[in-house]
């Protein structure tokens, strides 16, 4: 559906993209992630055709970005991260405006844009100028312009920054509905909480590459296999320390009250039989689970804070071996 190959842009010496790669399905809602300054938005304006590689391509459908723009665009909706210039114009009139621009008019423009201002809960504000409106209603508004032609692809980067509580959870929602429809959507934001709620796949870029990318669910599973064990004990606690340092596979831990977080380095098997050890051992063990894969820990790992996540369940205080 898009693919972007060995994307590189520069401005000046500073290079903004250095060869991104990174595939999204059919039907895909992909979290475009990373850092601030890390390319996010220069790859997002490159994927619209607002903005042309130094190097590399971008395919759309098969169609290569930069040869049929005017045919290409027709399958992109955009929503950028700043609504623009329009305080002169009222609702209706701008959705008059964008329609036109995609040859759009009469009965039909008139029909698609009061479908869409519904939709997004705008209806009764059709005749407001723009300027009026509160931030979370210009977004809105930014998405059912966005929508006016029925794109196949729909990009929007930071869509829900500065939005207030409730018009978040409802933009999420229309987001989800859209993706439910089978559009094809990427979500550039800084918001991860949004990301891992509403997305199936995720890329994260850093300093211009992709370091990660994939079904999120998976991605997660992977990182859940990765993280500490913790490890809750009724009693015993300083045999139960005492036993887990002389396991190899054992390579640190730390101890807040009654439990006990260790960096295991076994596979599957070698844990399961820890646990049994543990049992065998008549060590009091209340539970013993692997702690949960977050967004936020893939985040920091992979842009260069991995060191971080080791102990981020627990808090200064406890004892770390």
């Amino acid at each position: 559906m898009l693919k972007v190959e060995n994307v590189k842009k520069f401005y000046g010496k500073y290079c903004a993209l250095d060869g991104l790669n990174l595939e999204i399905d059919e039907g895909a809602l992909y979290g475009f992630v990373g850092p601030n300054g890390a390319g996010k938005t220069t790859a997002i304006k490159i994927m619209t055709g607002i903005m042309y590689p130094d190097e590399g391509t971008v395919m759309i459908d098969d169609m290569k970005a930069g040869t049929d723009n005017i045919r290409l665009k027709r399958r992109i909706g955009y929503v950028p991260d700043s609504f623009g210039v329009y305080s002169n114009l009222k609702v209706y009139e701008y959705m008059e405006f964008f329609a036109s621009c995609y040859d759009i008019n009469g009965l039909k423009a008139r029909k698609r844009i009061d479908k869409l201002l519904k939709y997004v809960d705008l209806m009764d504000r059709s005749d407001f100028y723009v300027d009026a409106l509160s931030r979370g209603m210009k977004q809105k508004l930014s998405l059912a312009r966005a929508l006016i032609h029925d794109p196949k692809i729909l990009i929007m980067d930071e869509p829900t920054s500065g939005l207030d509580p409730r018009t978040r959870y409802e933009f999420k929602q229309i987001v989800g509905e859209l993706s439910d429809g089978g559009k094809t959507i990427v979500i550039s934001s800084h918001i991860l909480s949004d990301i891992s709620e509403l997305c199936t796949d995720i890329g994260i870029i850093d300093q211009g590459s992709l370091v990660m990318s994939g079904r999120l669910m998976d991605v997660m599973k992977m990182v859940t296999a990765q993280n500490p064990i913790i490890i809750s004990v009724a009693s015993k606690i300083t045999p139960t320390v005492k036993f887990l340092k002389s396991e190899k596979e054992v390579k640190s831990m730390a101890i807040k009250g009654n439990d006990i977080m260790i960096n295991f380095e076994g596979n599957a098997k070698q844990e399961a039989e820890l646990l049994k050890k543990l049992v065998a051992q008549n060590l009091p063990v209340r539970s013993f689970s692997r702690e949960k894969g977050s967004l936020e820990s893939i985040f920091m790992q992979l842009t260069g804070h991995g060191e971080e996540r080791t102990l981020m369940s627990y808090e200064a205080g406890e004892e770390s071996y």
